[in-house]
């Protein structure tokens, strides 16, 4: 492993507190807070300080579609046991001398929502089995990288970048999906290959819009992890939620409304409790319904990068 950066002057300690707006001594407080039953052995007073500037997302795109995230946090444990969760760019003290093991892991907000950050279980930990720590310095590891798990199901993968797309309306909208041009797609920061997204348009005129995934899935359940991704931008609230087929009858469940966007987002949609809830479900459909809602006479929708995952048995 190459060696970090390490600063051992105590003056640069000081310099900190002005970068993240947060005095080092909460830093501390917040730190050894989280760390709950966390416990370095000796008596050992004096941290190690770990500086992350962010975690970003590597994909195999043929089969792993693009690779953008939305990563917020980073779950911090030392020889297998929980220090900390601290939100990015993170600064935080370690009470920890030498060689011990590292495990870093990419936090998100499931459905979007503050209070519920968790460790997005398909991306893979960084972990260092023999990482020095250095009391009384700051350790800066910069941007780091992480990967999806190999033994993951993408069951379906939609970025808009093929004529055909693999939503489809039903009867009961008046209006459609149709694919940006890269002239005026506003997706097209979100990587080099998004050169396409899907957007919807909704009027006075053609206010409703409702569509599932063309194709049905299987997915697993038992608590199993199933997760929906998706980019968004609009300015119109959005329903998405899942169609459940059963022996004799179709149940429309919504899952989470988003709400207004004026720049590209993304979110990490949690499916595994409603899939597990419907034990007798022969297959799901994803949909998205939307009603117009502003006074303004138009208003429109953009979605990209939608991937349903789950992992493989």
């Amino acid at each position: 492993m190459k060696k970090p950066f390490i600063n051992r002057k105590r003056k640069n300690l000081f310099q900190a507190r002005n970068l993240y707006r947060i005095p080092l001594l909460f830093l501390v407080l917040f730190g050894w807070t989280l760390a709950g039953c966390y416990k370095f052995e000796g008596a050992q007073t004096i941290p190690a300080y770990l500086k992350i500037d962010s975690l970003f997302l590597q994909t195999v795109y043929a089969r792993q579609g693009e690779n953008t995230q939305k990563i917020t946090d980073v779950w911090v444990f030392v020889d297998d046991q929980q220090i900390g969760v601290f939100e990015l760019p993170a600064l935080f003290p370690v009470l920890a001398s030498g060689k011990h093991k590292l495990e870093l892991r990419a936090g998100i907000k499931l459905n979007g929502i503050s209070s519920t950050r968790v460790p997005y279980p398909f991306y893979q930990p960084i972990v260092y089995n023999d990482f020095t720590f250095y009391p009384d310095s700051i350790q800066n590891l910069g941007t780091l990288s992480t990967t999806y798990y190999d033994n993951l199901t993408f069951a379906w993968i939609e970025d808009f970048e093929t004529p055909n797309n693999s939503l489809q309306v039903s009867s009961d909208s008046d209006t459609t999906l149709v694919r940006t041009q890269p002239a005026n797609n506003p997706v097209a920061w979100l990587s080099d290959y998004s050169r396409y997204s899907g957007m919807v348009t909704l009027t006075s005129d053609r206010p409703h819009f409702d569509a599932s995934t063309f194709n049905a899935y299987h997915l697993p359940q038992m608590g199993a992890p199933v997760l929906l991704e998706l980019n968004f931008k609009t300015d119109n609230y959005l329903t998405v939620g899942l169609v459940v087929r059963e022996a004799s009858r179709y149940i429309k469940y919504p899952l989470v409304i988003l709400n207004y966007s004026a720049s590209w987002s993304k979110i990490y949609i949690n499916l595994g409790p409603t899939v597990s809830k419907y034990t007798k479900a022969l297959d799901f459909k994803v949909y998205f319904a939307a009603d117009k809602r502003t006074d303004s006479d138009t208003t429109h929708i953009y979605l990209d990068n939608l991937k349903l995952i789950y992992r493989a048995k």
